[in-house]
């Protein structure tokens, strides 16, 4: 047996606790917890001393975070608990009012914009934050954010500052590329997520061997965006806020391009349509469809409103869960969050966010898990928390190449760093684009094989699978399947136009 709290200490006199009874694991737990936080405090002691201070901090919250994960029963919550949304729980985007052109410079000054910018471009080939990937005319998502923000800033002679949630990851990118925008119209600032140790399945400690970031990146990860609640504040940032007279914060995923400053949802939290009792926590939900059925949706749990991911339903549910029935919504990760009230549960200590346990393979094939939490599933800590129910537009996620051949064609075009759907498109769903994985996932090959991105107005359902190339002026309509089998290669001609059609086979164009 290894010393990693696999063993019960027999107690003196007695028999040893039987490994299945309730005495044995908490022994365990509390050995697995007391070596975890031994191994830490080594960690620790290889940083220089002037860092040590905030690191400790740091490594407190995880070894929190550690605690909490060994005495959870598991992630599955108790399906029979889940009761019917009250009717007032999800309000319609469509009954909300704009305000008054006279009242929004004085609700943009109470507002902060955050975007949650921890992620790489990895998963689309590219190198560095993902928010530096260009998506449309050259722009990157970085920039479409601050040309949204400085053309409010503008039109209403206002000052809402941009606020980025960097990683370890990120940080240092970021921070150059921030300086890009100097002379804009637009304060930004920037603050860092916890940097938190993977731990080994084996044995519950960490797989670091000192505390050099830099030299074993895998060692290490983002402990996902619930960890903005606790950096936030530790920035320093939430108390300039408040203290600036500034009352929520719009919070979304950089990559969304959907989740701009809504200025109606604003009016309903600090405009003259404020309710009497605020809500303190807004979540916007759309309308799920077939191919959203693993998102967060809402539910009503002791009668408090909270989100419900995936990984939290009984394998017996998940059918339940995906249903579009049962499930209306699902969660967009847009949030607006009272400032006060996030400064409130962390003083009181009452946030509490359930663990997301990430089994992830490092490339030395050594399995490790890292925990996670995630920024909606706060929601159930706040007063007067509501969902809205938002069109889909506001949901605009650039997650893969098919996402970016939407947001690169011609259904939108771009108006002050916003993407506005076509008035041509005779529908507001957006088309269901596959591509294949082999040669389409990495934007720098998705790219190569278009002359230049076809027409989809007219576009319901694309399916492309094998080596394909586009040329030149294609229009595609209806549903479209082209398939390449292994071997073969599919050009599709400048100027084509392929209308309910599927393309099989072997289909070259030369130059002669």
């Amino acid at each position: 047996m290894r010393a990693s709290g696999c063993q019960a200490k027999p107690i003196r006199g007695h028999q040893r606790a039987p490994s299945d009874s309730k005495e044995f694991h908490e022994v365990t737990k509390r050995d697995a917890l007391r070596l975890l936080e031994n191994e830490v405090d080594r960690l620790l002691q290889t940083t220089e001393p002037a860092r040590r201070p905030a690191l400790q901090a740091e490594m407190g919250r995880f070894a929190d975070l550690f605690g909490r994960f060994l005495q959870e029963e598991g992630p599955a919550l108790d399906w029979n608990k889940i009761q019917k949304l009250p009717e007032n729980a999800v309000m319609n985007y469509t009954d909300l009012k704009a305000p008054k052109n006279e009242q929004i410079r004085n609700m943009l000054d109470k507002l902060v914009v955050i975007k949650l910018n921890g992620g790489l471009g990895t998963s689309m080939g590219c190198h560095g934050p993902k928010s530096v990937i260009p998506v449309r005319s050259d722009l990157t998502f970085l920039d479409l954010t601050v040309q949204q923000i400085e053309h409010l800033n503008k039109t209403y002679d206002a000052n809402v500052p941009l606020v980025l949630m960097n990683s370890f990851n990120t940080d240092e990118d970021t921070e150059k590329i921030v300086r890009k925008y100097k002379g804009f119209r637009v304060q930004i600032h920037t603050f860092n997520q916890s940097c938190f140790p993977r731990i080994s399945r084996e044995h519950f400690l960490p797989v670091a061997k000192d505390f050099d970031v830099e030299k074993d990146m895998e060692a290490w990860y983002p402990p996902g965006h619930g960890d903005f609640y606790d950096t936030f504040r530790n920035s320093g940032l939430l108390k300039k806020f408040i203290d600036e007279g500034r009352e929520y914060c719009f919070l979304s995923n950089i990559d969304n391009l959907g989740a701009t400053v809504d200025l109606n949802i604003l009016n309903k939290l600090v405009g003259e349509e404020r309710a009497s009792t605020p809500f303190e926590f807004v979540m916007e939900v759309t309308d799920k469809t077939r191919a959203d059925v693993k998102g967060g949706t809402l539910i009503q749990m002791e009668n408090k409103l909270r989100l419900l991911e995936i990984a939290q339903v009984p394998k017996e549910h998940v059918d339940d869960f995906k249903s579009v029935k049962t499930f209306k919504f699902f969660n967009t990760n847009n949030i607006w969050a009272n400032l006060a009230a996030i400064d409130r549960v962390l003083r009181e200590r009452t946030l509490n966010m359930e663990i997301i346990v990430n089994n992830k393979t490092l490339e030395n094939g050594l399995r490790v898990i890292q925990l996670e939490t995630a920024v909606g599933a706060a929601m159930k800590c706040f007063d007067g928390a509501i969902g809205i129910n938002v069109p889909r537009s506001r949901f605009l996620p650039v997650k893969k190449s098919s996402d970016l051949l939407l947001v690169m064609s011609n259904l939108y075009t771009l108006k002050n760093g916003s993407l506005v759907m076509s008035p041509q498109r005779m529908f507001p769903t957006t088309p269901l684009v596959k591509l294949g994985e082999n040669h389409f996932s990495k934007v720098k090959e998705f790219l190569g094989r278009f002359a230049n991105i076809p027409d989809i107005i007219e576009l319901d359902h694309l399916t492309v699978s094998g080596d394909v190339t586009f040329g030149r002026g294609v229009s595609l309509r209806g549903t479209v399947i082209i398939i390449a089998n292994h071997g073969d290669r599919i050009d599709i001609p400048a100027g084509a136009i392929l209308e309910n059609k599927i393309v099989s086979g072997n289909m070259r164009i030369l130059d002669h």
